[in-house]
């Protein structure tokens, strides 16, 4: 009993000690931000939008954005976009499905306000709430049932964030080529890098820096943050430059599925493993504890 008497003294000082490393300081350097679940509470309700009608007035959409679900194709690639706009507009094909209804409706009146952010280049495009509703409600009846995690992250984060682990880049994935019989270079690999590298400038004049590879933010940054973040990033990070996004719930845990995927893709494993080696120390502790018995058995 004695030997169990200093294992939990030992065992409490060292929980009181992690408490105040850890948890403690860590509150008292770092603001506690409330999430909104991705309710976005500050804008308010859009009346019930008529997709027929919502239909003719989305055809403005196409002189910037692809509608690749319509067959509508972009005006312009990567490249060219932000040298115009500054960022790649994204396809609208998973607009109805990703996005919020009611963040899209407000985007659609007043992109700078609703993103909270001054590099939203693009101008309003809606001349009511009743407008910006039909144009939702026709967004919301293009949109695939299902998207695929990596879909969703390519809509909401791929045109500004790269994520190497996934060769994923901000105008597509690195392409797989065969180098030049005669040359011996890759002339199309060299052709995505310049045209990866002036993309890159463009953005990063567009948005005041490069943002930064998202390969490991998943293990970087905790669950809170990250959450809080993708829904308003001027609660976490106040004065930055990335918009406010305005991805459902939804969303946002299709796009933290494919980080913890390519970002950590080890973890369902870890955690398959995990009550096992708690199990091994259980049967180890039990163990340990009836040979020290059987030894000191009467030396006491």
């Amino acid at each position: 009993m004695k030997e169990l008497k200093i294992l939990g003294i030992v065992a409490v000082f060292t929980l009181i000690l992690y408490w105040g490393v850890e948890p403690f300081a860590h509150s008292q350097m770092h603001k506690h931000v409330e999430g909104d679940d991705f309710k976005y509470s500050d804008l308010k309700e859009v009346p019930k939008g008529d997709a027929a009608k919502g239909e003719a007035l989305a055809a403005a959409c196409v002189g910037c954005h692809s509608i690749k679900v319509k067959n509508m194709p972009a005006p312009m690639d990567a490249l060219m976009s932000a040298q115009t706009y500054g960022v790649n507009p994204p396809d609208l094909s998973l607009a109805g499905k990703v996005l919020d209804e009611k963040f899209f409706a407000h985007f659609l009146l007043n992109p700078a306000e609703v993103t909270k952010s001054k590099h939203f280049a693009m101008p309003p495009s809606a001349g009511s709430i009743q407008d910006a509703a039909d144009i939702v409600a026709y967004f919301k009846s293009i949109a695939p049932k299902e998207a695929k995690p990596k879909e969703v992250y390519e809509f909401a984060c791929g045109r500004c964030h790269a994520n190497r682990y996934d060769k994923w880049t901000q105008i597509g994935e690195v392409p797989k080529t065969k180098s030049n019989i005669k040359t011996g270079v890759d002339l199309d690999a060299l052709e995505f890098k310049k045209n990866l590298g002036q993309y890159q400038n463009k953005l990063a004049d567009y948005m005041g820096k490069l943002p930064p590879d998202l390969s490991i933010i998943i293990r970087a940054r905790s669950e809170h943050f990250l959450e809080t973040f993708v829904e308003d990033p001027q609660s976490q990070l106040p004065g930055t430059a990335m918009p406010r996004v305005g991805i459902t719930k939804e969303g946002y845990e299709e796009v933290k599925q494919y980080l913890e995927e390519t970002g950590d893709p080890s973890k369902p494993k870890r955690e398959a493993v995990g009550p096992w080696v708690l199990l091994f120390f259980v049967i180890f502790t039990i163990l340990a504890y009836l040979w020290k018995k059987s030894i000191w058995k009467g030396h006491h």
